[in-house]
């Protein structure tokens, strides 16, 4: 899990955004997009975890073209979103105290990400 709110933050800055919504898209399949907690590791841990059990790579999936973890990659991007929507207030987002936006690979090796930000508001 990739931590990225410092990353938009940044971005929220150079668009001049103050106030209003920022939309994230992940251009992806096999990859995710999830708020979570950023202080106890372990919490992260958990997730992937939880994930793997919900969507093992050796289920027997039909799907294995491009490798046993891509189909297991699919599911758990499904069950997590490619998507968000996080207020920014006075020129950064408007996250929880705890909170943390990451990108999530599902797939055994990284592979490079691509995301859309789209910002409305003032």
């Amino acid at each position: 899990m990739l931590g990225i709110s410092a990353n938009i933050n940044r971005w929220l800055e150079t668009v001049d955004a103050c106030d209003g919504l920022l939309t994230l898209f992940l251009q992806h399949t096999s990859a995710s997009l999830v708020v979570q907690e950023n202080t106890d590791p372990d919490v992260q841990a958990d997730i992937l975890d939880a994930l793997d059990e919900l969507a093992p790579a050796d289920y027997g999936w039909r799907h294995s073209l491009e490798g046993p973890d891509d189909m297991p990659a699919h599911v758990k991007a499904a069950l997590t979103g490619v998507s968000l929507q996080v207020p920014v207030v006075d020129r950064r987002l408007d996250l929880g105290t705890w909170q943390e936006i990451y990108v999530v690979e599902h797939r055994a090796s990284g592979h490079r990400r691509s995301l859309t930000l789209h910002y409305h508001g003032t």
